[in-house]
């Protein structure tokens, strides 16, 4: 059976989407996702490009949305309506390509190199060679492409890919990693390569710390940022 072919998403759907592949996979433990903690992945300033700024109410437009397209479900009980992806049933791909997309949701356009580092907590991939494998299988989907490969940039070893959920990319600006090599930069692939995953690693870390203590201030009752319970606010 064929997948189906999907309508384009809104930037805002995809981010939701990718949200809530990502914290299946990083915070077990909190997902299904609240509205709030949804919210504030989306917002989320690590690990995260364009990032935004969306409203409560833009989020939960966007989540209704992708219910009727039945990409994402409610989960049923508790006090707190949770929510839960479906884009592996309803897109009909294994976890490693959903790995891969959410990602260029999150992060936009990446090289198969860059991807593999930035799917590490999502999913490991043995190279780069696997990686590209299955983005060539995204791109020849028979319902139609869900990713696409980018031409190469001036100066660009290997070309980048991008997600078609929200539409054909538009073209893309000469990336100042381009220019450096153009102008003979010094720092060597595999340095690059090192100093990405030790960023994604500290972003990743960070992270799982901001939901362990939204977490905690929930449990407890209190906002981030208030004052402790019985202790005045300075004047």
């Amino acid at each position: 059976m064929t997948a189906p072919a999907l309508p384009t998403l809104s930037p805002l759907e995809a981010r939701v989407l990718g949200v809530l592949v990502e914290k299946q996979r990083t915070v077990p433990d909190t997902y299904p996702l609240s509205l709030n903690a949804l919210v504030a992945g989306c917002n989320q300033k690590t690990s995260r490009d364009p990032v935004l700024d969306a409203a409560e109410p833009e989020v939960q437009a966007a989540v209704d949305h992708l219910r009727m397209l039945s990409l994402v479900i409610e989960s049923s009980g508790g006090r707190v309506a949770r929510y839960a992806h479906n884009a592996d049933r309803v897109l009909q791909l294994p976890s490693q390509s959903i790995a891969l997309l959410a990602t260029l949701m999150l992060r936009g356009p990446q090289t198969a190199g860059e991807l593999r580092i930035s799917c590490e907590r999502l999913h490991k991939f043995s190279d780069i060679s696997s990686v590209e494998g299955f983005l060539h299988e995204l791109a020849e989907r028979p319902a139609g492409p869900l990713v696409v490969e980018l031409p190469r940039q001036p100066g660009a070893r290997e070309n980048r890919w991008a997600q078609c959920l929200t539409g054909a990319p538009a073209p893309e600006a000469p990336s100042a990693a381009g220019s450096a090599t153009e102008a003979g930069s010094d720092i060597t692939v595999g340095e690059l390569a090192a100093l990405k995953a030790n960023v994604a690693r500290i972003e990743g870390e960070v992270s799982v710390l901001r939901e362990l203590l939204t977490r905690l201030c929930a449990e407890l009752g209190v906002s981030i940022g208030s004052p402790e319970p019985g202790r005045p606010k300075k004047s």
